[in-house]
């Protein structure tokens, strides 16, 4: 199997209407519904899907694959981790994009950070099973541990290895958006009430970076441009 790209970021929401609230601050647009518990916004390289659950606060359910093995509904796909991981063929996504409504083309998912103990089995998922590019594999005891980062598409999976991680455990845990402007877009959040740290240096080289306060549904999340 080949996954081509992120088609979806699914995350899960208690009250959906406050989610949409709170991310039309951050992203400009609202995103659309879909029905009465899922709305979509279209991002540069993927979509965030936003659903409505049962739960006392927000969080990074999972991620649709985009697969031409797939068809067109996202259908969940068993894995050794765990994890929310459906496929789909893209198709919806791509119908949806070309309704040009709830696009926010200048930001993308630059990366999702996923937490677990399970290293040669994240290796075997991702590289050998879903076809994903390791375009990183070392240990970096400051950022927590051992470092895979995946890439399918314009998107990385960042992987945290800690034996901190509770073995039978594997979550998503932070995203982080892709800006040309960090300098520009902090200052319409800051017009906007939209709380965040002050820009720093990133720790990618030639990056700059700035963390949500406020308005990121509770999910850590980070905002990152070139510098």
């Amino acid at each position: 199997m080949k996954v081509e790209a992120f088609d979806r970021v699914v995350l899960a929401v208690p009250d959906l209407a406050q989610a949409l609230q709170h991310y039309a601050a951050l992203f400009t647009v609202r995103a659309l519904p879909v029905d009465d518990a899922t709305a979509w916004l279209a991002l540069g390289n993927t979509v965030l899907e936003l659903r409505q659950r049962p739960l006392d606060s927000a969080a990074i359910e999972g991620v649709v694959l985009r697969t031409a093995d797939a068809g067109v509904a996202a259908a969940p796909w068993d894995n050794p981790l765990g994890l929310s991981l459906a496929l789909c063929d893209g198709s919806a996504s791509a119908r949806f994009r070309a309704a040009g409504q709830a696009s926010c083309a200048q930001m993308r998912v630059d990366h999702l950070v996923l937490r677990t103990a399970q290293a040669e089995t994240s290796i075997t998922l991702f590289r050998d099973r879903l076809g994903m590019r390791l375009a990183l594999d070392q240990n970096v005891p400051a950022w927590g541990g051992r470092m895979l980062f995946f890439r399918a598409g314009k998107m990385t999976l960042e992987v945290i290895v800690s034996p901190e991680q509770g073995g039978d455990v594997s979550e998503f845990w932070g995203i982080a958006y892709h800006c040309d402007d960090i300098d520009a877009l902090c200052a319409r959040l800051d017009a906007r009430g939209v709380a965040r740290s002050p820009v720093r240096e990133g720790r990618k080289p030639g990056t700059r970076v700035a963390s949500l306060k406020s308005h990121d549904l509770g999910i850590p999340t980070l905002l990152i441009a070139p510098a």
